[in-house]
């Protein structure tokens, strides 16, 4: 006989998640986790090792949404950062992270990059999403949103 709420429901009648195939992790871990990811990816841009680490981290139907207003799929960016002229320096700030699932977590934060001879730094907010597969993090959707220098 049904008490009024299955066992799915809390105390207070709310709906839980079902269980997943991974247990919660730490979120502090979780985001140090995602945040190397990052600076793997960062300094591959520097190195000019981008286009191998990229083509490597992002799932087969991964996107990067850039600055410039175009979506580019994992073969374009893979081919895109083949030629691309290297970042001399980089640095992250305000990281936040966002626990969308068992599997998968977004990561968001300010970056700051540099190329040399260029009159700016390039500044955006990053956003990057990432799911498990077979126990390794891939980059699924990755975004970012230009910030205008000061006037």
């Amino acid at each position: 006989m049904m008490s009024g709420h299955d066992a799915a429901n809390d105390e207070h009648g709310s709906a839980s998640p079902p269980p997943g195939p991974n247990p919660p992790r730490d979120p502090d871990a979780l985001k140090a986790e995602l945040l190397d990811l990052e600076h793997q990816g960062w300094r591959s841009l520097c190195d000019g090792t981008g286009s191998d680490f990229y083509g490597a981290l992002m799932t087969e139907d991964g996107v990067m949404v850039l600055a410039h207003g175009e979506a580019f799929d994992r073969p374009t960016v893979v081919a895109s950062l083949k030629h691309a002229p290297p970042w001399s320096g980089y640095a992250i700030t305000d990281e936040r992270l966002v626990v969308l699932g068992p599997d998968s977590a977004a990561l968001i934060y300010r970056a700051r990059a540099y190329r040399d001879g260029a009159e700016s730094a390039f500044t955006a907010l990053m956003a990057s999403c990432y799911t498990r597969r077979d126990g390794a993090w891939r980059l699924a959707l990755y975004q970012q949103t230009p910030i205008p220098p000061p006037a």
